[in-house]
C-alpha cells in the first residue's frame, strides 16, 4: 500500500511490498488470536550480551554463523515483541537476535551509571554504543530492524558504522525529526508542553490503561514487564524523542536497502510515514493494525523481510 503525495514529482515514489496481499502469511496473521507472549517458540534461546551500559537480556534463534538479523525494540518494549518473527526468519536461514534495550524489562540494570565515566541520564550515545557493540560482536554486516525509538537509534548507528549494516528496516519509526511527537494524531499539538517526567507518565498510563484495546494476553504481559522497566529510562527516552536527530539526507545518499514498515493505524499519520520513506529512498509496507506490526502482522512482516534480504 503506497500513498501519493503532492511532492511526488520531485522525488521518486517509494517501492511498496505486498502488504495488501491475501496470502498464507496474511491468513496466519488473521488467525493469531490471543498470544501468550511469555511462551517462547521451540529452539529460541535466552541469553545475555555485555554491552557498554550493562548486561542486556537477549533471545536468539537459528544457526550461529548464518547471516545475522538484529531486532531492537523501542521504549517500554522488549525482545518478546519479535517472538513470533523469530521462527520465520530462522527457518529462512538467518541467525536472529533480539534484546531488551538498556533500562527496559530484563535489561533494567543496564544504565548510565555503568558507563566509564558514569553519567546521570540515558542518552542517544548510550543506546547507539550498545547497538554498535552488538554489531561488532561478530565480523561482517548485519540486517538491522529498529522499532519506534530504536529506529532512531539504528539510524544513528548507521551514520557511525555504515559498513556494519547489510540492510536497515525502520519499524513504526517517528517520521519527523526534532519534536518527534508533534505529528502524533490528536495529542501531537500538546506534546511539546509536556516535560519528560509528565510525558513518560502519560505514556505509561496510556499503555497500562489499554486505550488501544490490545488482547488480554498482551496487556497482561505488558503490565508484567512494567514491574521491571526503570521509569528513569522511559523518562529520558521521552525527552530524547523531543529532540530527534535528522538523518534523512544521509540515509537518502546511502546505497544499502532501506525498508519502512508501519501499521495502518499508527500513532503518526500514514502520509508522514510515506513522505519519510520517500525522503530516504526506502521501500514501504503498510500492515493492518496500529503501532506494532511485529505483534499483529508478524508473518507478513517476516515475509517481506525475507524477500528484502533475499534480493541482495
Amino acid at each position: 500500500m503506497v500513498f501519493a503525495d503532492s511532492n511526488a514529482h520531485d522525488n521518486p515514489e517509494p517501492v511498496g511490498f505486498g502488504s495488501a496481499l491475501v496470502d498464507e502469511a496474511a491468513r496466519r496473521d488473521a488467525a493469531l488470536g490471543d498470544v501468550d507472549w511469555a511462551a517462547l517458540p521451540d529452539g529460541a534461546v535466552r541469553g545475555t550480551f555485555d554491552a557498554p551500559s550493562g548486561t542486556l537480556a537477549t533471545l536468539s534463534m537459528g544457526t550461529p554463523g548464518n547471516p545475522r538479523v538484529l531486532l531492537i525494540p523501542g521504549a517500554t518494549g522488549s525482545k518478546e515483541d519479535f517472538v513470533l518473527m523469530l521462527p520465520e526468519l530462522a527457518a529462512a536461514g538467518y541467525f536472529v537476535l533480539s534484546c531488551d534495550i538498556a533500562g527496559q524489562f530484563e535489561s533494567a540494570a543496564a544504565g548510565p551509571e555503568n558507563l566509564v565515566p558514569p553519567r546521570k541520564h540515558y542518552d542517544y550515545d548510550l543506546f547507539t554504543n550498545d547497538l554498535i557493540a552488538m554489531l561488532d560482536a561478530e565480523d561482517g554486516p548485519v540486517h538491522v530492524v529498529g522499532y519506534s525509538f530504536a529506529a532512531i537509534v539504528a539510524q544513528l548507528a548507521y551514520l557511525r558504522r555504515p559498513e556494519k549494516f547489510r540492510s536497515l528496516t525502520l519499524l513504526s519509526c517517528p517520521p519527523e525529526p526534532g519534536q518527534a511527537f508533534r505529528g502524533v494524531q490528536r495529542i501531537g499539538r500538546f506534546s511539546g508542553w509536556a516535560g519528560p517526567r509528565v510525558g513518560a507518565a502519560l505514556m505509561i498510563w496510556g499503555i497500562r490503561s489499554n486505550v488501544v484495546h490490545v488482547p488480554p494476553g498482551r496487556i497482561r504481559f505488558v503490565k508484567y514487564r512494567f514491574r521491571f522497566t526503570r521509569r528513569s529510562s522511559v523518562r529520558d527516552i521521552f525527552g530524547l524523542m523531543q529532540h530527534a536527530p535528522d538523518a534523512r539526507a544521509d540515509l537518502a545518499a546511502a546505497s544499502l536497502p532501506k525498508f519502512v514498515a508501519v501499521g495502518e493505524h499508527d500513532l503518526w499519520p500514514l502520509a508522514l510515514h510515506r513522505r519519510f520513506a520517500q525522503a530516504i529512498g526506502a521501500r514501504i509496507a503498510v500492515y493492518r493494525g496500529g503501532h506494532s506490526p511485529s505483534e499483529t502482522s508478524p508473518h507478513q512482516m517476516s515475509r517481506d523481510l525475507i524477500a528484502l534480504y533475499g534480493s541482495l
